[in-house]
C-alpha cells in the first residue's frame, strides 16, 4: 500500500478481494480494480448501481468547493453507468475545530448540489472526532435503480472498441492546486492563469458527459463503457478499464487532451498531467464506426471530446505511442498530485 492516495492493485487482490463478507448471487458485479460501481440483482430487470467515494473538506479549498467535490465526485463514479445518481448515505466524521456555523454552511452547500443532479440524501452518520485533521471528512455512497441490461460497467470494454476522453487532462487536480495555493500560482503564473485554473474548478462534473454520450430519454448503443479519471490520471484511467476488461490498449501520447492552463499549473508543481486526479474527464470505449458521432454529438453539448487509441487484444499488453515509437504504457500506483500538494504545503505555499 502507497503511504498516500488509494490502495493499489496488488494490495487489493491481496488484502480486499479475498475478504468480501458472505457471497450473495444477486451481486452481479462485486469489488473489482477499475471498476467504479457494484451491481445488485433486483428481479423483474432492474438492478441497484452504488458507489462509495471520500467526503472531502478542504480549509485551503474553501466549504462550497469542498461540498461541491463531496458530491459530484461520487456522482462521477454513478455516472459511469449511463444514469444520473438518485439516492445518497453521508458519514461525516468532522474535526472539532469545524464550528456549528461553516458546518451549516458546508451541509447547506451538500443539500443545494445533490438537490441539483436530483439525489435524495437518505441517511448516514454526523459527528466530530478529536485529532482529525484531514482533508477526507468521512465517506459517501450513492446508489440508483435502473434497467439492469442497460446500466454500463467499465470492465465491459471490448477489442476494437475506440477510447473517447472528455474534456482535459488534470482538470481537478490544476484546479484545486491554483485555488489552494492562489498567492503562488498568482506570482509565478500570473493572475490570469490563476482565474482561468480556477474556473476550471466547475467543471469537474462528467456527469452531463456520460448522459450525453449514452443518452437519457433515447438509449444508445454506441458507448460499451466508461470508467471515471480520478487518481493516476487520463492514462491511469484507461489502464485501469483495460485490466477490468482483460484487454491490451494502444494510446496516442500526442492526441491525449491538454489545456495550456492546467498544463502550466502542473510544471509549477512538477507533476505530469497525464497521470494526475482529473475529476471531470470521462474515459469512454465506444465501438469503432460510432466513434466519431459519439464526439460529435459531445460536442454539440459543449463538452470537450477526443479519440485517443483504441482497446486491443490482451496479448498485445498495455501500449503508449509518444513521437511514433511505441513503448509500455506506465502505471502510476500513487497520483503525483498527492506529494505535490502536500510538498508545496509544507513548504509554506500560499
Amino acid at each position: 500500500m502507497s503511504l498516500s492516495g488509494k490502495i493499489n492493485n496488488g494490495g487489493f487482490e491481496q488484502i480486499i478481494l479475498p475478504r468480501c463478507g458472505y457471497e450473495r448471487q444477486l451481486v452481479k458485479s462485486g469489488p473489482a480494480f477499475g471498476v467504479d460501481v457494484s451491481v445488485i440483482d433486483l428481479g423483474s430487470g432492474m438492478g441497484l448501481a452504488l458507489t462509495s467515494d471520500p467526503l472531502s473538506l478542504i480549509p485551503s479549498l474553501g466549504l462550497q468547493e469542498s461540498a461541491w467535490l463531496s458530491v459530484h465526485l461520487m456522482a462521477n463514479d454513478m455516472a459511469t453507468t449511463g444514469f444520473a445518481p438518485m439516492y445518497a448515505q453521508m458519514v461525516l466524521n468532522l474535526p472539532p475545530t469545524l464550528s456549528e456555523q461553516d458546518f451549516e454552511v458546508y451541509w447547506n452547500y451538500i443539500h443545494q448540489y445533490c438537490v441539483g443532479i436530483g439525489v435524495a440524501i437518505t441517511g448516514g452518520h454526523t459527528g466530530s472526532i478529536e485529532g482529525q485533521n484531514s482533508t477526507i471528512a468521512g465517506g459517501g455512497t450513492m446508489l440508483l435503480t435502473a434497467p439492469i441490461q442497460q446500466i454500463l460497467l467499465s470492465k465491459k470494454a471490448e477489442a476494437g472498441n475506440v477510447i473517447i476522453v472528455t474534456k482535459t487532462c488534470a482538470l481537478s487536480s490544476s484546479a484545486i492546486l491554483a485555488m489552494s495555493f492562489h498567492e503562488t500560482v498568482k506570482n509565478k503564473l500570473g493572475a490570469e492563469v490563476y482565474n482561468s485554473g480556477c474556473e476550471l474548478f466547475y467543471q469537474t462534473s462528467s456527469l452531463p458527459d456520460a448522459r450525453v454520450a449514452a443518452g437519457t430519454e433515447i438509449r444508445y448503443a454506441e458507448v460499451i463503457a466508461m470508467h471515471d479519471v480520478t487518481e493516476g490520471g487520463v492514462l491511469g484511467a484507461i489502464y485501469e478499464m483495460a485490466i477490468a476488461s482483460e484487454l491490451g490498449v494502444r494510446v496516442d501520447n500526442e492526441r491525449l487532451p491538454m489545456s495550456a492552463i492546467s498544463q502550466q499549473i502542473c510544471n509549477l508543481f512538477e507533476i505530469d498531467a497525464r497521470f494526475c486526479v482529473g475529476a471531470g474527464a470521462m474515459v469512454m470505449a465506444v465501438k469503432k464506426e460510432y466513434g466519431e458521432i459519439v464526439v460529435q454529438r459531445l460536442q454539440s453539448n459543449s463538452i470537450q471530446a477526443t479519440i485517443v487509441g483504441e482497446f486491443t487484444e490482451k496479448e498485445q499488453s498495455h501500449k503508449l505511442v509518444e513521437e511514433g515509437v511505441e513503448n509500455d504504457m506506465p502505471y502510476l500506483s500513487t497520483d503525483p498530485y498527492w506529494a505535490a500538494f502536500f510538498t508545496a504545503y509544507k513548504n509554506g505555499w500560499k
